[in-house]
């Protein structure tokens, strides 16, 4: 069944049709607030607010993308989680205790070493956006969606979506440069496009 069917089913009260959308959805939804916040615990968290908050309020889902609309209420519970931290910081235990993952792997200790070092930086480099500005970056480069379905999600026009975009590609890169972990093969000016 389309998106719509099951909307349209969900607004009547069918929570399997609603289940459904969370099956289809749940993977960007997740990710969306994994970048955002940087934990799982609490993008896990964001993402369970996010699906009881869309259910509670499916009748006033006006149409266009079903996709945009719930990544809107995706980056408003990762805002509440955000303003809760700097109300009360904590340092969550799975920082205090990372261990590689069991299992086999095609890549030389050295390559995995130099991909998680890469990867912390990103999320690092991210963490240090203003909100709005890891927002655009994360919708963008990571979820792929459209300046349209950004708009959307961000509640702002187009020429702001792009001009969060644009400034906060800019601040990563400079993290980047900094830290001196620009991935091979990018360039600095490739951050900017």
């Amino acid at each position: 069944m389309d998106d719509s069917g099951l909307i349209e089913r969900s607004r009547e009260g069918d929570l399997d049709a609603f289940n459904q959308l969370v099956e289809r959805y749940q993977r960007a939804v997740y990710s969306l607030a994994l970048r955002m916040l940087g934990d799982r615990e609490s993008a896990e968290d964001a993402s369970q607010d996010a699906f009881v908050s869309a259910w509670r309020s499916i009748g006033r889902f006006k149409g266009g993308s079903f996709k945009a609309w719930l990544l809107s209420i995706t980056a408003n519970a990762c805002r509440d989680q955000l303003r809760k931290r700097k109300r009360n910081p904590t340092t969550p235990l799975e920082e205090l205790l990372i261990e590689p993952q069991a299992g086999p792997s095609q890549e030389s200790p050295e390559d995995y070493a130099l991909r998680r070092e890469l990867g912390k930086q990103i999320r690092e480099g991210l963490a240090s956006l203003p909100e709005e500005q890891r927002l655009a970056v994360v919708l963008f480069d990571m979820e792929g969606l459209t300046y349209e379905e950004m708009s959307q999600v961000m509640r702002c026009s187009i020429g702001t979506v792009r001009s969060r975009l644009s400034r906060g590609r800019l601040r990563l890169r400079d993290y980047m440069v900094r830290k001196g972990t620009l991935p091979p093969g990018i360039s600095s000016h490739q951050l900017e496009e």
